[in-house]
């Protein structure tokens, strides 16, 4: 993928004082200061790399960040009283350092994120960004992680671009002039890529996908998460007609359902015509096709998310996945009883605005089991959280639960039917076990 454009060698003549290497930006950091960190793939090594090696110079620095696709050497303990991450969801590699008390979490849907730093309630001196070389007017695009970051950019004080030749020019609301960048680093640095298909069962996941696949209708509007579990559902969908998207993310999956013609959005209430969403995560494959693909349109996270927007769209179907389900249909997504595992993302967003969505569907999405540590299999059906856990969606939210033993619709449903709805979903090896136990708590 190229992104060469015209009047590169304008820009660097007219803003040459901006132009450092990444160890003089990051100069501009002072301790005390708190830095917006942009994600995803989008994570600027470079100007990461030059804060690591700045570090014991620096004491009471906080790095503000949601997921974040990268080493963890900015999480590691001899970073302490120097560095702390800040995040908005656990990604893999601070997981560590959240529950070993070395970085900080704060829980907030993914629509109020942004909302933190332009309303004050997080103020930011700097923020780190990853964009595109600018274009024969100045205007560089954030990228494949525009959603959360437009926002996060606009709010700080001192913004240190990494200009990245292989971050793609994304269209829509995007942009941010080179003037309005008071530090700049050139990068040749190719983004991180994820392979979405390599998650999970390939068995377990095959079989969950034909169940939502059916939930779908022609010429419906989709959300899809993170996983294996929503690429697979879009390689079950060449039989569907006329979809669209408006999600937080798109990956690889949804490009061979726009080149059969399934996805043309052609039916969509709100943005018609476009794809909607906030950020890629994907391969280079992914990258190089939405790279000034007029099909795409990338939107701030506090509107793509927003369940008063997604409401806007009709057969609105948001895909979303559980760590685990009690019997009253509350959907643990974010923590291992206590333990914090990852965060509430965009689920409650999506499953709020789906619900409102004039013939919308909200699917919850699981295998039946998971295997512990000490390859102990258990049930993902529970009769009651794990002490500690967290409520991502509550149970007057809940409507279709799925495994890959079939569909619970939870909806109008009273506590022993949706007990009894659940049960049925669950991996038999269980069932007499949770039936007992249903009658117990007198769910049965």
């Amino acid at each position: 993928m190229s992104t060469a454009v015209c009047g590169i060698k304008d820009w660097r003549k007219n803003y040459a004082s901006k132009v450092k290497s990444a160890d003089e930006a990051i100069l501009a950091v002072k301790s005390g200061n708190r830095i917006f960190l942009t994600g995803n793939a989008s994570v600027p090594m470079q100007l990461l790399e030059a804060l690591v090696r700045r570090a014991p110079e620096l004491h009471d620095v906080e790095v503000d960040q949601a997921v974040t696709i990268c080493p963890s050497d900015y999480v590691a303990p001899e970073m302490e009283g120097h560095i702390r991450v800040n995040t908005m969801f656990i990604s893999p590699n601070v997981r560590q350092a959240v529950n070993e008390g070395r970085a900080d979490f704060t829980p907030v849907l993914l629509s109020e994120y942004p909302l933190l730093f332009k309303n004050g309630h997080l103020p930011l001196d700097v923020a780190f960004l990853n964009v595109s070389p600018p274009d024969e007017n100045g205007y560089c695009s954030l990228g494949t992680e525009s959603g959360l970051s437009i926002t996060a950019a606009e709010s700080a004080r001192t913004v240190i671009a990494q200009v990245n030749s292989h971050v793609p020019r994304m269209l829509g609301d995007t942009f941010m002039h080179v003037s309005r960048m008071h530090h700049i680093v050139e990068a040749d640095s190719p983004l991180p890529e994820r392979h979405m298909g390599e998650e999970g069962d390939p068995k377990t996941v095959e079989r969950l996908a034909g169940h939502i696949s059916g939930l779908i209708p022609d010429g419906a509007t989709l959300q899809l998460g993170i996983g294996s579990i929503p690429d697979a559902v879009l390689k079950h969908l060449f039989t569907k007609k006329d979809l669209g998207i408006h999600s937080e993310l798109i990956s690889d999956g949804v490009i061979d359902l726009v080149e059969a013609g399934v996805i043309n959005c052609s039916r969509k209430t709100l943005h018609k015509g476009k794809i909607v969403c906030g950020f890629l995560l994907g391969t280079k494959r992914l990258y190089g096709w939405a790279h000034n693909n007029p099909l795409i349109e990338m939107h701030r996270t506090e509107y793509i998310n927003d369940p008063f927007v997604i409401m806007k769209n009709d057969r609105m179907v948001s895909i979303n996945a559980a760590i685990e389900v009690d019997f009253t249909g509350q959907v643990c997504a974010d923590s291992i009883g206590p333990r914090m595992y990852s965060a509430v993302g965009g689920q409650l967003d999506f499953v709020y605005g789906a619900s409102r969505s004039r013939g919308g569907v909200s699917v919850i999405a699981m295998p039946s089991t998971s295997v512990m540590k000490d390859g102990t299999l258990v049930s993902k059906v529970v009769p009651m959280l794990k002490h500690g856990a967290g409520v991502v969606t509550s149970r007057n939210h809940v409507r279709y639960v799925v495994t890959e033993y079939g569909v619970a619709d939870l909806y109008a449903k009273n506590l022993r039917q949706r007990a009894k709805a659940l049960i049925d979903i669950a991996h038999p090896r269980f069932r007499e076990e949770l039936i007992e136990r249903g009658k117990e708590l007198r769910y049965l």
